[in-house]
């Protein structure tokens, strides 16, 4: 006989552990469930230690609820639910949602949910009004036509989409002719606020750019959207998102039409467009299917503007995009350089994805937070307006790593050489940034950090550059330049660490090395400065704005 409910003990189990991943994984599996990602699942056990009950939650979306069979009797999923709910509601989620099976309608109702979607093989429910109140804020954006992007970045391809829609549609009865909803999940290359910047500045006046929702291609709606895995599960979230969309978006809005872009390559998307021409009709939209922007290549997509970032050829994508995207590129770039110089091995003394290098404060894992955290702040660089602006976004950049590293300065340096280069200030408002109050160096001897930006980094376009791009078929080429650059960069984090007279030893061996360079020899350099603390901190950032500033010429 099961216990009454209150004194059932339901507790979190830790997916992080295989053993208990594999549990859950295989009870789910007895229940015709598979797992999918949950930030944590919650259990009843039985006096054996057997799973009786659970269910996952991811931010605001309950998921992989299941009962085993000799316990589907005893009354644990309203329990279990509710404190998923409560839970959810801790978190800040007051709307909670789920997935489930039509035959289930009833007994998420019982528990307060109601259906936003329906298709033949699942339901989408809700707890609270969160859809009426978008729907609510939609009404005052009345429009004959929509468009849904996600804009990974904005392209011209998305530009030209919103020319074509918002000449084909009209404007009546006080609506305006076009209105953009960006997709709000934050799983893209892009964040959401970026990808509403991009999308706003990028449309103009031609449309009205409303916020997005968790109710239009989220994971909530479509989570398989951004597996492109053409599959029955993927078939089904397709039907819940147009069913959503014609259901409530459509009408809120006032909106007719929609319009797609045509999908000549991706499967998924084709399949989703065709679904549209089919049940939407139905709710009363037109949907309007506008042929790909081309050009010698090809569609100009968003695809292929990120392919070109991974290579680091922002000339290449600024074709492909307009000015107004070109900040956000950047900021990418950026990014890509700091995790390059990171995600390289054989860096001596310096934190790598082999070793913690001469650092006992620091590991790869702290440097990729270190590196998420700063991010955000790349493109407020980029479009920053003033040498003031730009100084205050490197500081509040700087408080943001402080507080994700636990205080440990992992990217000072890269946030000053990186946060320049952003932003091509005019000659006297770069001076002003870089006027730090002396007039001369602390140590005659030293060049710093600061000099090297008065001079316009005149060593890197002079030497570490050419360099860099002189070895690019080389499998060390990263190893190489860095070796280039301690040889000749007066590295204030190596004089700190070690002193003046053994931070020019240094400089000699690196020198030595890259002359007779051998994979071994860089082995034992990355042994002995581990063990006497030497760490050239100053040359990994130069690494970094070597790699960045070799991107944007590309």
């Amino acid at each position: 006989m099961m216990e009454p409910f209150e004194r059932i003990d339901i507790q979190e189990l830790p997916l992080s552990v295989p053993s208990i991943r594999r549990k859950v994984e295989d009870f789910l599996g007895g229940n015709g469930l598979r797992l999918e990602e949950v930030d944590l699942y919650l259990a009843v056990l039985d006096g054996e230690g057997d799973i009786l009950a659970g269910g996952g939650l991811r931010r605001d979306l309950i998921k992989c609820i299941a009962v085993s069979e000799k316990a589907r009797s005893a009354g644990l999923s309203v329990p279990l639910m509710s404190r998923l709910i409560s839970v959810a509601a801790e978190r800040g989620h007051t709307n909670v949602k789920v997935f489930t099976k039509p035959e289930n309608r009833s007994v998420f109702e019982s528990m307060g949910f109601h259906v936003l979607a329906e298709a033949p093989k699942a339901i989408l429910m809700e707890n609270g009004r969160g859809l009426a109140d978008y729907c609510a804020y939609l009404r005052v954006h009345q429009a004959s036509g929509v468009i849904v992007m996600n804009a990974n970045p904005f392209t011209l391809g998305h530009r030209y989409l919103v020319e074509q829609a918002a000449l084909s549609s009209r404007a009546s009865e006080g609506r305006r002719n076009l209105t953009v909803i960006p997709v709000k999940e934050d799983i893209s290359r892009f964040s959401y606020a970026e990808r509403l910047a991009m999308i706003r500045t990028g449309c103009g006046d031609r449309a009205d750019v409303v916020e997005g929702s968790d109710y239009q291609i989220s994971a909530a709606t479509f989570p398989t959207y951004f597996l492109k895995d053409l599959s029955e599960v993927s078939e089904t979230q397709m039907r819940l998102d147009i069913d959503l969309f014609g259901r409530h978006i459509a009408p809120a809005l006032g909106a007719s039409v929609r319009f797609v872009g045509s999908e000549p390559a991706d499967p998924l998307t084709a399949r989703y467009n065709a679904l549209m021409q089919e049940l939407l009709p139905k709710y009363g939209v037109e949907v309007v299917e506008v042929p790909r922007l081309t050009d010698a290549q090809g569609p100009v997509t968003a695809t292929r503007v990120r392919a070109l970032l991974d290579e680091g050829r922002f000339t290449a994508a600024k074709e492909l995009t307009p000015a107004s995207t070109w900040p956000y590129l950047m900021a990418d770039l950026a990014e890509r350089a700091l995790r390059m110089e990171l995600d390289a091995p054989l860096k001596p003394g310096l934190v790598g994805p082999d070793s913690a290098g001469a650092h006992s404060d620091m590991n790869y894992a702290l440097m990729r937070r270190s590196i998420a955290a700063i991010r955000p702040y790349f493109s407020r660089m980029a479009l920053s307006g003033s040498a003031d602006e730009l100084r205050q976004l490197g500081i509040d950049a700087e408080k943001a790593m402080l507080e994700a590293t636990g205080g440990v300065n992992c990217h000072r340096g890269a946030i000053f050489a990186l946060g320049l280069a952003l932003y091509p200030f005019p000659a006297n408002e770069t001076a002003a940034l870089l006027d730090d109050g002396s007039s001369k160096q602390r140590d005659a001897r030293i060049k710093g950090a600061m000099q090297l930006a008065r001079e316009g980094y005149k060593i890197l376009f002079d030497n570490w550059l050419p360099y860099f791009r002189s070895v690019k078929a080389d499998a060390y080429r990263l190893q190489r330049t860095l070796l280039r650059i301690i040889s000749e960069l007066d590295d204030t984090c190596i004089i700190h660490r070690v002193g003046y007279e053994r931070a020019q030893e240094v400089k000699a061996e690196a020198k030595a090395l890259l002359k007779r360079f051998d994979v071994q020899g860089l082995k034992d350099l990355c042994d002995r400065y581990a063990r006497e603390g030497a760490s050239p901190g100053g040359a990994a950032d130069m690494l970094a704005l070597t790699v960045f500033i070799d991107s944007l010429l590309s």
